[in-house]
């Protein structure tokens, strides 16, 4: 239960729906099975037993045409005791030529001597008309029509067929005296043969024929093994019943159908061999396997289409939650598909733009925040700085270093021309260099000549846009917490260069540095935003001015990761008795803030 909860919802229907329609499938197929297992079974059975009918039916039909045949031969024969006078021999002649199964017609004397034949052919010399058994069945019970066992005709020379003997015993009144007759007609077997092995039960079955009176096989389509003893059938069973019955006599089990053929004392048997049922059992079960797999196929394949077709707009979902985990929330889902899912779309839709409008909330917050943070920082140093300024300037006039404080004002000036800047929020690098270059010089001059400075730029750094005021207190870092406190005189290189499609500002001096412990730890503070008020970057302990210039670092560092992301910022490297290095990374920008706000 709990890996089906895990599943998806497409392999859930998937899955269910082929598991249902296998179910189903299987079922059905079970119950036509056995409906069409018990309708082969009783389809054999009948089919038998209509086949074992109309042969005997055909043999009926038969021995009563040629009973028939024979009375009008009687007739004609022996019609006012006269056999051998012409006209009989040309009816003779007719019937012999109508009839192609009639081999000859024969009349004996009651001690089987021949009275006439036709065709008129001679007796062999071996033949003993007596000793046969249709001549004893005439005498034995006259004035009955019988019929013998198929044999081979054996009374003429040269004749070598099989044929089956009617035979009669009849008194006629022969030149005014009664006397006892038989007549015989010679039947050619293969009409019997051909009613017979022209039928076939299944692909092995057969039909034979027996001899009511002595179980004697009349026909059978094996009948050469039958006498040699080679083959056998289970005759006696067959006498004694007269419907259908499973014989295993043979090793295997098949069904003999039984069937009398009345007017000649004959049996007819159908042989059908119950594997062969068995058979087409395989042959319904592998069909039937056959269309459970069709089907299952189908049904499996439905269900992929329908579990994709329903599942489609949760997948779809999934993706677009993805995306706005990804930080995306310009996207939306459409509107279609079943009701639930409709419904969903529509309060994740409406869910998607009240996060937009706080982002839009929270970004113009952030910019309020920003700004807040610019003039406090502005608010923060210019009194401040103002202020030693001015007295730098009052004792240079006491002083009479006129040209000092020119130089001095000029710079001051300046510097809080390119601070103001029309309130831009960016600023050339070029003018964030020029702003650096009059801070050094007044703190310079406010010095006494304690260090010395230099700025270097490459040309293609000079355009880029950069936030403003971004260098002043990384520059009041480096002389406060660095130079200051140096015996011999200090030096600060300032630098602007572009690598890897990004702008780097650099503020380099050779103070006291720091240690790696006291390095890492203003590392992570720079990073939480904590310790204003503790110590500066460079382990200096701050009051007035120098805690300001920490805070106005970690402020530098938030306002470039607001501004341009999590990747940009500050970082530093810096060694004990060498010096400190700090470096601002920020992206190529070729037009300032407000231009790109105007494009967007």
């Amino acid at each position: 239960m709990e890996r089906l909860r895990a599943s998806s919802i497409q392999s859930i229907i998937m899955w269910s729906f082929s598991a249902f329609i296998l179910l189903i499938v299987a079922v059905v197929a079970v119950l036509l099975y056995n409906k069409f297992s018990r309708t082969a079974e009783e389809n054999v059975f009948l089919s038998t037993q209509q086949i074992v009918d109309q042969v005997s039916y055909n043999l009926e039909d038969y021995v009563d045409g040629m009973a028939q045949l024979y009375r009008a031969i009687e007739d004609n024969m022996l019609r006012d005791g006269r056999w051998d006078d012409d006209q009989v021999t040309r009816q003779l002649d007719t019937i012999m030529s109508s009839r192609d199964d009639i081999v000859s017609i024969a009349l004996f004397d009651d001690r089987g001597g021949l009275l006439r034949n036709h065709p008129e052919v001679p007796l062999r010399k071996s033949a003993r008309v007596s000793e046969q058994s249709w001549f004893h069945a005439a005498m034995r019970v006259p004035d009955h029509l019988g019929f013998s066992l198929p044999h081979i005709q054996n009374l003429y020379n040269g004749t070598y067929i099989w044929v089956v003997s009617m035979s009669k015993g009849i008194t006629v009144v022969h030149d005014g005296k009664p006397t006892r007759v038989v007549l015989l007609v010679d039947i050619n077997f293969k009409k019997i043969d051909e009613l017979s092995s022209r039928i076939s039960l299944g692909k092995r079955g057969y039909v034979y024929i027996i001899d009511e009176g002595a179980g004697n096989i009349v026909y059978h389509p094996q009948q050469q093994l039958i006498y040699m003893g080679l083959r056998n059938e289970s005759v006696e069973k067959a006498l004694t019943s007269s419907d259908s019955y499973i014989d295993e006599s043979a090793g295997v089990k098949r069904l003999n159908t039984v069937q009398s053929v009345v007017n000649i004392g004959w049996k007819v048997v159908g042989v059908s061999y119950l594997d062969e049922i068995m058979t087409t059992r395989e042959e319904v079960n592998r069909y039937m396997v056959q269309v459970v797999v069709v089907v299952l196929v189908m049904a499996f394949l439905i269900s992929m289409l329908l579990a994709a077709v329903l599942s489609r707009p949760i997948r779809r979902m999934g993706k677009t939650m993805k995306a706005v985990e990804r930080g995306d929330f310009d996207v939306e889902l459409p509107m279609k598909g079943p009701l639930e899912v409709v419904q969903l779309s529509s309060r994740f839709n409406l869910m998607l733009d009240k996060i937009r409008q706080l982002m839009r909330q929270i970004i113009v917050e952030q910019e309020s925040k920003r700004k807040y943070e610019l003039e406090a920082l502005q608010a923060q140093i210019n009194p401040h700085f103002l202020y030693n300024t001015l007295n730098s300037v009052v004792r240079m006039v006491g002083m009479s270093k006129n040209e000092d404080v020119i130089t001095m004002i000029t710079s001051l000036s300046k510097l809080f021309r390119i601070s103001l800047s029309k309130g831009k929020t960016t600023i050339t690098v070029r003018e964030e260099l020029e702003h650096a270059r009059h801070y050094l010089t007044i703190q310079q001059m406010r010095f006494k000549k304690k260090f010395d400075f230099a700025i270097e730029a490459e040309e293609e750094a000079l355009p880029c846009f950069t936030l403003k005021l971004v260098l002043q207190p990384l520059i009041e870092n480096a002389i406060v917490h660095g130079i200051e406190y140096m015996v011999d005189e200090g030096m600060i290189r300032v630098k602007a260069y572009v690598r890897d499609g990004l702008l780097a500002l650099e503020v380099a001096d050779n103070g006291v540095g720091m240690s790696p412990q006291k390095l890492q730890g203003m590392l992570v503070e720079l990073e939480a935003g904590i310790g204003a008020e503790a110590s500066g970057p460079d382990g200096g302990s701050g009051s007035g001015s120098n805690s300001g210039s920490g805070v106005a670092v970690r402020n530098v560092h938030a306002r470039i990761r607001l501004y341009y992301g999590a990747q940009y910022g500050l970082s530093y490297e810096s060694e004990q008795e060498e010096g400190t290095t700090v470096r601002v990374l920020m992206p190529v920008m070729r037009q300032s803030a407000e231009e790109a706000e105007q494009d967007e």
